[in-house]
């Protein structure tokens, strides 16, 4: 039986609105709790942040949406409809893999479309195996995602079941990179099926096969645009969570959590307001940093960074599609560059460090092909994700990257690479742009300088990772948001509101 906070919790206070915190706060409130939300910045979002200047609209953290079913639930947990709030545009395109020697591929959410286009760039039997290989996404999705990702798991006795040997029979257990190799001899369907590992922050070459489900969320399922850009999405969930009477404090920092007999009473801030709660959700990304006697991961294992350059160009850039993946020559070398300290466990004065992709591969995303709402007239907004080591050298991140100093040529080595991939004139046509680096997400209180949290490691997955209901700690917190249970990603962060919320309500479906 999954363990639930003891005691009354009539009144919560939830730490932190990005998405984890606004979608505990709507599961809360359905349930019937008196709910306020505390966030220090000025607006609802939390990695979902949004610059906005001379008429662009620059999204600044994730770029990518799928599994809508999943906040269309969460908007139902207070009787609202998806439909209502936000407007989703399909993209008949989920991606456009662009490869080293010239070639693309568009993926198509339509798998017939899309086998057309894998048969004329790589031949008949690729098209074959991809329809075998979608289809087994789709098997391995529906496997995993009662038993192992919508659920609480106090335990890895709770996997225990005919799922777990279902998976394993599946050879869910072995190499990501050798699975998807049993199915596509071309090399550049292997790189397209399996670069997904490293969302979860793991090289596809270490990853396990069971990982190839990240596939099926924008691959196999389809990529939707929410119009007005993802931020949005924050913000369609605040404002449905204040309709319902969810209270929102922006603009307040937490001081800390007072506790008395075992429990948490009250969210004190940092002018000395005091929030009396019987129950307290904590999104943070570190939360061992704010909850008394909650400690953090033994030997923290945190995934690649990034730099994210986002840019408002004035220019046409016509032919673009709103999703490419940019391919390098390179493949397993640049996993070797962004993450060589894992080979040595625990990392230690032996371990080397990352470094910067020698042959960026690159996520390139231009919204404003779908969504004009995004930029004025004759423009577009674009962001670059170039993947990096993060700040923890035990991860085999590298702190001595000063990216003070190294931010800038970066950026016109991003330009540069943007230039002769395609990306013609944008350099020139710059209007507006903001990047972020390891160090500015650490300086938004990011653990080892990365937007994506902890590694899934073998360790820190599933019933390894932390759960939403710690044994230490007051009995009373519980934990959301991509560092707990089921990990990273908006549908898992939405998930992990669900799952935290549930830990106070017991299980409560709408």
């Amino acid at each position: 039986m999954v363990r639930r906070v003891p005691g009354r919790t009539d009144r919560v206070v939830v730490v932190g609105a990005g998405l984890a915190g606004l979608a505990a706060a709507l599961r809360l409130r359905g349930a019937g709790r008196e709910v306020t939300v505390v966030e220090r910045g000025d607006g609802p979002g939390g990695r979902a942040g949004r610059v906005e200047r001379s008429g662009y609209a620059l999204d600044t953290g994730p770029s990518v949406f799928t599994a809508p079913e999943v906040l269309a639930d969460t908007l139902a947990a207070v009787g609202e409809t998806l439909e209502d709030r936000l407007t989703m545009v399909p993209l008949q395109t989920s991606y456009r893999a662009q490869f080293a020697d010239g070639s693309h591929l568009d993926v198509h959410a339509d798998p017939d479309a899309f086998a057309a286009e894998v048969a004329a760039l790589c031949g008949p039997g690729e098209a074959a195996a991809l329809r075998r290989y979608l289809a087994d996404l789709a098997e391995l999705y529906r496997l995993q995602l009662n038993a192992f990702i919508d659920r609480n798991l106090d335990s890895p006795l709770d996997l225990l079941g005919p799922e777990l040997l279902t998976l394993a029979r599946r050879g869910g257990f072995g190499r990501l990179s050798r699975h998807v190799g049993k199915y596509f001899a071309d090399d550049r369907l292997r790189r397209l099926f399996s670069f997904q590992a490293l969302y979860a922050g793991v090289s596809p070459f270490r990853a396990i096969a069971a990982y190839a489900v990240i596939a099926q969320l924008d691959i196999g399922a389809g990529v939707r645009h929410p119009v007005g850009g993802i931020a949005a999405v924050p913000r369609a969930l605040a404002a449905a969570a204040a309709d319902a009477g969810v209270e929102f404090r922006y603009g307040e920092a937490v001081a800390g959590l007072s506790t008395a007999g075992g429990r948490v009473d009250a969210v004190v801030l940092a002018d000395g307001d005091r929030l009396p709660a019987d129950a307290v959700v904590v999104t943070t990304d570190a939360p061992h940093t704010l909850v008394p006697g909650l400690r953090g991961p033994r030997r923290p294992v945190y995934s690649p960074s990034c730099v994210a350059l986002h840019l408002g160009v004035r220019a046409e850039l016509r032919g673009q599609a709103h999703h490419t993946i940019s391919f390098g020559g390179a493949w397993e070398q640049v996993f070797d560059e962004l993450t060589p300290g894992r080979r040595l466990l625990g990392g230690g004065t032996g371990a080397r460090r990352g470094d910067i992709m020698s042959d960026p591969s690159l996520l390139i995303s231009m919204p404003s092909v779908t969504d004009r709402s995004l930029a004025p007239e004759g423009g577009h907004v674009l962001s670059v994700v170039a993947p990096t080591p993060n700040l923890d050298p035990r991860s085999g991140g590298n702190p001595d990257l000063n990216w003070d100093m190294l931010g800038p040529r970066y950026r016109e080595e991003l330009l540069g690479t943007l230039e002769a991939r395609g990306f013609t004139g944008v350099t020139d046509a710059i209007e507006v742009e903001h990047m972020d680096t390891p160090l500015t997400w650490a300086a938004q209180g990011m653990a080892a300088g990365t937007p994506f949290a902890l590694a899934h490691t073998f360790g820190q997955t599933g019933p390894f990772r932390t759960p939403t209901l710690p044994r230490r700690g007051p009995e009373n917190v519980v934990l959301a948001g991509s560092s707990v249970q089921p990990g990273v990603g908006m549908p898992m962060v939405l998930i992990s509101g669900r799952l935290a919320a549930e830990r106070i309500t017991g299980q409560v479906r709408a």
